[in-house]
Order: structure tokens, then sequence, then C-alpha cells
């Protein structure tokens, strides 16, 4: 019903006047997030883990020095997110070791790191909850240690989290990051507090992550960490595996697959933002490894966190059901030569690190088809919506020492003329195919980060049933509203009237 009342609103806003916005006002419903761990490693220039541990503090979220002030990042789409505070906002400021820790899993705002936040554990958490909200975020989110603490070892294991969960409800807390703990790997543990939350904090979305097959009872999986030079490469083989999987019960079933705004729009899932726009070196002068200026050079960006994150206002991440994709059989491998501070794991200077992953993968639709047989070609993905927005995203190549997004001829089968289609990356040319003649249309583009659409009729090709789009005019209208010194691929939305 929502898709059809906009689509509507767009036709009588032509009618009315020359400027219509393809892009809906309201926040988006998907369970989008920033995390703050990246965050907590730039401010100590990523020192051991217990620095960056000790960075997750009141100053730091809500501070005006330099570095701090997390809550203020992203202001063009932060309505569209919850803010999910890293390890370890629930541990004392002066307890940021990892192993015997007995305060791991406390899941309760801890007053030494957030001293103006008061009160019983559920009131200081809602404090900090309204003050995330009143900055503009959707709302508060968590990393949750997946144990119980040493602290409370004699509390049976319903009555601690079911405790955690009615204060994380009545405080607003949106979202759970359920990481790594003593039951990461217990199927049964996580199973339990997936039906808890259901309960007892049922506007609470619990992430897993560890096993694939824990997204067949969970809200959301997260396909976990990645090296960014090679991180486009590994999301896709990870997403493409987890898609096998069915839902069980009432589960949302929902991938996310983190810091990859376009992968994430081609194939259906969440994004787990770990960028930020802290642009350069660590403030020790080293290079940021983390985010390394080679191949892709994350944190120039920005731009196209802001397209994926405002595409799910017109088509929101969907369950993965098991059955409805499309793995292609051809596999493409990357492989890059690490240079010095290039990861946060550890690369001997000149190693080749391979990855590789299905060259096609879609959902709900045929495979696209591409009009190129170079070993260099993108990973092409593309996916049908619930709603009937189509998404196709071409995704680059991190080859030797280059990212490589190949310009190449893709189609793809579009239903029904009142589907909106986000089209992200570079192309050759793009050619939409539809079930019936077209006659007499008009089509409308926009920068999904713009506000604005433009017609782009005479610059198209209509065919029958058939529309082809230059490469040339999707990277003009797909980066029409770019940042000044943004260097992310296109990214749009078309619609036709």
């Amino acid at each position: 019903m929502r898709n059809s009342v906009f689509f509507v609103t767009i036709v009588l806003a032509i009618s009315c006047t020359s400027k219509v916005n393809l892009v809906p006002d309201t926040p988006s419903d998907a369970p989008d997030y920033l995390c703050t761990w990246n965050l907590q490693g730039y401010v100590c220039s990523y020192g051991p883990p217990e620095e960056m541990r000790a960075r997750m503090t009141e100053r730091y979220l809500f501070g005006n020095g330099p570095f701090e002030g997390w809550t203020s990042l992203y202001p063009q789409i932060r309505q569209d997110l919850y803010f999910v505070m890293d390890d370890s906002w629930d541990i004392p400021a002066d307890r940021n070791e990892r192993w015997d820790n007995p305060y791991y899993g406390t899941a309760r705002l801890d007053t030494s790191r957030f001293p103006s936040f008061r009160g019983t554990p559920e009131e200081r958490l809602k404090a900090l909850s309204d003050s995330v909200k009143g900055k503009g975020w959707k709302g508060l989110g968590g990393w949750i240690c997946a144990q119980k603490a040493d602290t409370d070892q004699d509390v049976p294991e319903a009555i601690y989290w079911g405790d955690r969960l009615r204060e994380a409800q009545a405080a607003g807390v949106r979202y759970w990051k359920v990481d790594w703990g003593r039951d990461d790997h217990n199927r049964q543990w996580r199973e339990n507090l997936i039906s808890w939350g259901r309960e007892l904090a049922p506007d609470l979305t619990i992430e897993s992550a560890m096993n694939p097959d824990f997204i067949s009872f969970s809200d959301t999986y997260r396909t976990y960490d990645v090296e960014n030079i090679t991180a486009q490469t590994v999301t896709i083989d990870r997403v493409a595996d987890l898609l096998k999987y069915s839902p069980e019960g009432n589960a949302a079933g929902i991938i996310n697959c983190e810091d990859e705004p376009y992968i994430a729009a081609g194939l259906g899932c969440a994004i787990g933002i770990m960028r930020h726009p802290f642009v350069g070196n660590l403030p020790s002068g080293r290079p940021d490894h983390a985010f390394p200026e080679a191949a892709r050079d994350l944190k120039r960006r920005i731009d196209e966190i802001t397209r994926g994150v405002r595409w799910h206002r017109i088509a929101s991440p969907f369950c993965s059901d098991g059955l409805s994709f499309s793995v292609d059989t051809l596999i493409l491998e990357d492989g890059w030569i690490f240079h010095a501070d290039e990861s946060w794991i550890g690369h001997a200077i000149g190693e080749i690190v391979y990855a590789s992953a299905p060259a096609r993968v879609s959902r709900g639709m045929p495979l696209p088809k591409v009009g190129s047989d170079n070993p260099d070609r993108p990973f092409v993905l593309a996916s049908r919506y619930p709603s009937g927005a189509v998404a196709v995203a071409t995704i680059g190549r991190s080859l030797k020492r280059s990212y490589v997004l190949m310009e190449v001829p893709v189609e793809i089968e579009i239903p029904s003329v009142q589907s909106k289609v986000g089209v992200f990356g570079r192309y050759e040319s793009l050619t939409l195919r539809y079930p019936s003649d077209l006659g007499k249309v008009r089509i409308l583009a926009q920068d999904l980060a713009g506000t604005e659409a433009v017609d782009i009729s005479d610059r198209v090709t209509v065919d029958g049933s058939s529309i082809v789009i230059p490469g040339e005019v999707i990277a003009d209208v797909g980066l029409s509203a770019a940042s000044e010194g943004d260097i992310s691929d296109p990214g749009l939305v078309l619609a036709i009237i």
C-alpha cells in the first residue's frame, strides 16, 4: 500500500509542478545502524583493544573536542539509523580487558562511563536513549557480549536476560548486536535470548552472528568482520551462502552485510555502517589500516552510505526464504598484493590475499545478463523486493593493487512499469526488459543522495518492451548530488510515468 500511494503521489506531483522527489520523506523501517567500533579505534590510533574499549564514553558520544560528538555524524540519514554503542558501554571504565573480565555481559549502562545518566538501570538507559533520539537518530542500540556477567552467575539465565530485555524495551533501546562471548556459538542460548526478546521486548531487534544457520531463527544476522581491501568479494560470498537458509517460525531472517551499502541494495540486506568521515591518517600520523586509502578509500565514500540507506525508504530489506534466489556457477577471484598498513589483520608486505565469490547473485528474479566475459568484469547483483521495487548493482574488484569497476552491458527483467528501480555502480549500458510494450512513457531518475528527480526520457532508448540507459546517463544522474571530494560510485532511483 505504501508503495502504491507513493506512486500516485509522484503522478500528482508531476501534474502540478516540475519538481519531484522520488525518495520518500519518511525514514525507513529497515534495521540499519551505525556501529562505533571503528570510531573507537580511530580516536586511539588503533591501540590495543583495551584502549579502544576505553573510548566508549559519554564524552566521545556527545563532546565537542577533536574526534568527539559521534552522535552528530551522518546528519542526512541518522533519522533512518540506530546508533549502536559497541564494546564496552556496560562495563566499568577501568575494566577494559577482554579475558577474565567479570563484567562482560552486564548489559546495563555503566555510570563511570556515562556519569550524566543516573538512576535505576532502566532510568539511566532511557535517559541516554532519549538523548540519542534527541540528536535525530531513529533509536539507540548496544553491543551485547554473548554471556551472562560473572558478577551474577547465581541468577538464572531467564531471569537475568528477562530483566535486561524489559529494561531495554522500557528505555526505548531498539537494537542489540549480540557478538562474541562464552555462548557465541551456543545455538540454544541464542534461540532462548531471541524468544525471550520477542515476548519481553517486542520493539527490540536482536542480531545474531557466528554460525550461518543462526539466521533461520534470528531477527537479523551479521555477515561479520572483513578486511576492507577484500570486503566486497568476501561479503558477496557470505551473503550468497546465507540465502539457502529458511526462516523458522516468525523469524525476520534479514541479512546484515555490514558496511557494504550497494551489496545491501542489490541483495535486499540491511546495513551496519562501520566507516566514518574522519578522513586521512590516524591521530598518531600512521595510515588508517582499517580504512586504507589503497583500493576504495572508504572514508571518502560516504555518499554511497547515504544512497544505500535512502534506498531503504523505497524498498526495505527482506527475509531470506531459502528458495527465491539464484547463484551463478561462475566464480570470480580477486587477489590483492598487500603493502604496509592496509589491514587490521597482519599481512607481510608483498603477500597476496585471494578472495572469490559468485559472479552473479539474484533474489526473487532471474540472474542479470552480463554482456562481457572479461575476467575483470564486475560482480552483478539484482533483487526484486516484496514491494515490487527492483535493484541492480555492479560491484568492483580488488585486483593486484587497484580497485577495478569495469563498465559492462547489463540486462535485467522488471516485473511492472510501476516498479521503482534502484541502480548502483557503473555500466556501459543497462537494459530494463518489461513484460509488455511500454508505449509512450516518461522516465524520471534521481541521485539517491539528492532530493529532485530529472526527466531522462530523451537520453534513453525505448524499444517496445525495453529501455536502454547509457552508462554515462547513470553516472551523470547517479552522482549529481555528490558531496565535494566524495568518490562513491553512482546510485540512483528510476521511475516510469
